[in-house]
């Protein structure tokens, strides 16, 4: 049998008489199947997905409805109206947009005004409890913190003493080491300079890498801690020097560290009010155990 009648024999076979047109003519199959193969690609599917950068004019609402609006809903509606009035740049919609933000505005100083009389009736909520602003209240304030930290360090002066790690090279070292030798001179303790030029192995031991370098040891311990890298003023350094001195003696907490001479319990204590730590002691199982607030 000759090729054209085998072509002729399978679209017979593949198109039975049911799927031809009364004319003669070829009709697809009834099942949906078109095409030279019997297939089409479906349609894609339509995009509903809005365009984010799509221009829309936003809904500002009445203002007794923004006013229970939580601030970053405020702040969204805000950023939206900014954006869509510096597109179309009219005199409305920048308009909106500063109507907006006076109401950020106002609704911001109504918070102060509330916070204001919040910090009256709790003071312990306030820093100017701890901290006057009056020059002469500050100054009788740094008086009496400066007098506390140096009855303390020099009651310290046999159990501690400082360290400077410099180099013959290093210039800020020259600058440091007058200060260093200030404290000893004020604070009655032994100060000892090491020049890591000619001993180089002082430096891996004590793991300093930075010239000039003050580190607080405590004697017939183990127990050191670095408190200056660099040049420091000598307010700060015995400022540091304290702080370190009652935490390696265990007066406070690693979390009261930045608390000053006097101000124990009080606003700047950050134990003050309870544990802030989950690796508090006084924190077992996620409850807290009344220790009088203590360390």
């Amino acid at each position: 049998m000759r090729r054209p009648a085998l072509a002729a024999l399978a679209m017979l076979i593949a198109f039975p008489p049911a799927a031809h047109a009364q004319d003669g003519a070829f009709s697809p199959p009834s099942d949906g199947r078109q095409g030279y193969w019997w297939y089409q690609a479906p349609p894609k599917p339509a995009d509903d997905k809005p365009d984010p950068d799509a221009l829309v004019k936003p809904a500002i609402p009445p203002m007794a409805e923004l006013a229970t609006w939580t601030p970053p809903k405020i702040r969204k509606l805000i950023e939206a109206q900014r954006d869509y009035a510096a597109t179309v740049l009219t005199v409305d919609a920048v308009a909106n947009f500063w109507k907006l933000e006076d109401f950020a505005r106002r609704k911001a100083r109504a918070f102060a005004g509330v916070t204001q009389i919040a910090m009256l009736q709790h003071p312990e909520l306030n820093s100017r409890s701890a901290n006057p602003m009056v020059g002469d209240a500050r100054d009788q304030l740094l008086a009496q913190k400066d007098a506390v930290r140096r009855q303390y360090l020099r009651a310290h002066a046999g159990e501690f003493a400082l360290v400077m790690f410099g180099r013959q090279t290093c210039g800020y070292c020259r600058v440091q080491w007058p200060i260093v030798q200030r404290f000893q001179d004020e604070m009655g303790w032994q100060v000892t300079l090491m020049d890591l030029d000619r001993r180089p192995d002082l430096g891996q031991r004590f793991g300093v890498e930075v010239t000039p370098t003050t580190m607080l040891i405590r004697r017939n311990s183990q127990q050191r801690m670095v408190i200056a890298n660099g040049v420091e003023a000598y307010p700060n350094l015995i400022q540091t020097a304290y702080n370190a001195v009652r935490l390696l003696s265990g007066d406070i907490r690693p979390e009261q560290f930045l608390t000053g001479a006097g101000e124990e319990d009080g606003f700047f204590d950050a134990l003050a009010n309870g544990p802030v730590s989950s690796t508090d002691p006084r924190v077992i199982g996620g409850d807290l155990v009344n220790t009088g607030g203590r360390p």
